[in-house]
């Protein structure tokens, strides 16, 4: 197991390539892997929001996640998502994708009727104390009806098991905000749907986000010039990775990924039904972004 307590940089959320009989592409889940892992990233994601989790079985997640930790290698972490409804199953889903050699989780709350906040801590402190493997709590008020509130954060950073948080607000203050709250006792990871260099500034630790599968080596490169203090110029090829962005917020996620990667030689399949594949004018909006970083 990679250990992940310091981890700092670009993690992809992967896709999950699919067949058209709809089970997992494992070989082109691994050329996919290895080819990031070759471009720089330092961590791959692996049932996250892009991976499409909620579409997907126990059984199609524990080959997403096994295939994955085998294309990885050891040469990056791999932080397996586990997302669930019930308290139990998401434990189950963390004990086995360790067994499977993650080396960390991210943690997704699934909630169909609202829960308190106490509910909510409870469901998080449940999948820390399920494994050793470190925890990434996620939060995203867009799809989560149930959210991490201010104390809820603050109190499982208190967790000596929850290292991380990924956050997919739009909203930058929010993330300074958790950093004052939790006083470093939990590192933050932006999204795509923040102005990353924004969030390196106030002490962010790198980010996690699909688009990144698409722009590696741009990623990989804007993280060493906040690293190293080039503000100027990571704000520059900030403004040119933020139009990839705008465009893969305007669509379906996993579908504009998949369709990005797949004009990149990456055939990941088409998203989980029913979601939809891009039209082909969305797909032209895809090329026109990844053309103008030099990703095409």
């Amino acid at each position: 197991m990679i250990d992940i307590r310091d981890l700092r940089g670009v993690v992809p959320y992967l896709p999950t390539p699919l067949t058209a009989a709809g089970q997992v592409d494992e070989a082109a889940l691994k050329r996919l892997c290895r080819h990031l892992v070759t471009e720089g990233v330092h961590g791959l994601t692996p049932l996250g929001s892009t991976g499409e989790f909620a579409y997907l079985d126990f059984a199609a997640k524990e080959r997403v996640v096994a295939t994955t930790v085998e294309a990885a290698d050891g040469h990056v972490p791999v932080i397996a998502g586990v997302a669930a409804t019930t308290t139990r199953d998401a434990v189950a889903q963390a004990k086995r994708w360790a067994a499977l050699g993650a080396d960390g989780i991210l943690a997704v709350l699934e909630a169909y009727f609202p829960i308190s906040d106490q509910g909510v801590i409870d469901y998080f402190t449940a999948i820390a104390d399920a494994t050793d493997a470190p925890v990434t709590l996620y939060t995203n008020p867009n799809f989560q009806r149930s959210d991490l509130t201010m104390e809820a954060i603050d109190a499982l950073s208190h967790h000596p098991n929850i290292l991380f948080l990924k956050d997919a607000s739009t909203n930058t203050g929010r993330l300074l905000s958790i950093l004052n709250r939790t006083e470093g006792r939990i590192g933050v990871f932006a999204a795509s749907s923040h102005i990353t260099v924004a969030v390196m500034m106030i002490g962010g630790r790198g980010w996690l986000a699909g688009p990144s599968c698409l722009v590696p080596r741009q990623s990989v490169r804007l993280f060493d010039l906040c690293r190293t203090g080039h503000w100027e110029q990571a704000m520059a090829l900030q403004r040119d990775l933020w139009a990839v962005n705008q465009v893969f917020a305007r669509y379906n996620l996993a579908g504009a990924v998949k369709a990005g990667l797949r004009l990149q030689g990456f055939d990941c399949g088409d998203p989980a039904p029913p979601q939809a594949r891009l039209t082909e004018e969305q797909v032209e909006a895809v090329r026109r972004a990844l053309e103008k970083v030099g990703a095409l």
